[in-house]
């Protein structure tokens, strides 16, 4: 499963030991489908000659420091896909299902240390509002806060 594959590949140096040994695909997939069944969650792939390539997920926010923004959860692009801007247009595309569903703006939260990510949300144009830690499910981790209150603006940047 593409997400096992790369939350190995991402987190590998940042998360526990722990948590990197209780990533499996039967956790995930439980995961997953819960998520589906969810009608208040976005869920999004991006495939590449047949293939899933990447895949993003948003919805309602799950830490009081997003406010009244939507929360994109996921958003990961395989090793063998990258840099061929799936990335961005996930992003987005999220952006404009939130600004359907009437969301205001959005945030994520990306995991202190993980480089690459943050200078591709601050390439979109995403600007670090604040810090918090996520509990989980599987690892504690402390997390810097991005934003984007042009929604608009940032679905157009897909195109």
């Amino acid at each position: 499963m593409l997400h096992v594959a790369v939350c190995r590949d991402t987190y590998r140096d940042l998360a526990p030991a722990s948590a990197m040994g209780a990533l499996d695909l039967a956790r995930r997939q439980a995961r997953w489908e819960a998520i589906l069944a969810d009608p208040a969650q976005i869920a999004l792939v991006a495939e590449v000659d047949g293939a899933l390539a990447g895949f993003g997920l948003a919805g309602p926010p799950g830490d009081p420091a997003y406010g009244d923004r939507g929360e994109v959860k996921y958003l990961y692009v395989g090793r063998d896909f990258a840099r061929r801007g799936l990335g961005r247009r996930l992003l987005a595309a999220m952006a404009a299902a939130l600004a359907e569903r009437g969301y205001p703006a959005l945030g994520l939260g990306v995991v202190v240390g993980n480089d690459p990510a943050i200078a591709f949300y601050e390439a979109q144009g995403g600007r670090r509002i604040g810090a918090y830690t996520d509990p989980g499910p599987m690892w504690r981790s402390d997390n810097l806060l991005y934003a984007w209150d042009d929604l608009t603006a940032l679905a157009a940047r897909g195109g």
